[in-house]
């Protein structure tokens, strides 16, 4: 296995895998070093994902799912929710949302009522028996997130989670970048 001064391994992975102290080496003519593995939104997901499918399968006797808990969560934390806001607190799609709340209706979660002053719009809240629910799931997600931080100080969770939110909103700032490159693929589309 060749070793680059920049310890960049080649011809293979090496005991923590490909590696660059400087991000780019010279052995690829100084071209940025990409490694999935160690990218923010890679680890990020990777996380979620982990904690969501051990989540998912802890709450799962209780009849419910995951997006399920987080709109029981959401409208515990905040009632009387429409449910552009509510998708929005929990990250879920409209439309999906809206199949969502109907299941747990359903199921006796949640109701929907209609607001007096604005007849087009849907209050979303908990029922007595979502209410009581959540309130037995709460617990063990706040178990399920000690356990993941028990190793950290508390101001290193608190600075996490503010980070966190950060980057949230710092991502808002690619979407004017994402509607010209779709408006330039549309042009090119029209014209090729």
């Amino acid at each position: 296995m060749e070793i680059c001064k920049c310890k960049f391994w080649l011809g293979g992975i090496g005991p923590r895998g490909l590696l660059s102290v400087h991000k780019s080496c010279i052995k690829t003519g100084g071209k940025p070093l990409y490694r999935l593995t160690e990218s923010l939104p890679y680890l990020l997901n990777r996380v979620g994902v982990r904690m969501g499918e051990l989540f998912s399968r802890r709450i799962a006797g209780f009849g419910v799912t995951l997006p399920m808990y987080r709109v029981m969560a959401a409208l515990w934390e905040q009632g009387d929710q429409r449910l552009g806001d509510l998708a929005f607190m929990t990250s879920i799609e409209v439309s999906t949302l809206s199949r969502l709340v109907g299941t747990m209706k359903r199921k006796g979660l949640v109701s929907r009522r209609r607001l007096e002053d604005n007849a087009r719009t849907v209050a979303i809240n908990l029922t007595t028996k979502g209410n009581a629910l959540v309130e037995e799931l709460i617990p063990i997600a706040m178990h399920f997130e000690d356990v993941a931080v028990r190793d950290f100080p508390k101001h290193a969770v608190s600075d996490l989670k503010s980070t966190l939110s950060q980057i949230y909103d710092s991502l808002g700032t690619l979407e004017p970048e994402i509607a010209q490159a779709e408006a330039e693929r549309r042009v090119r589309k029209r014209s090729g």
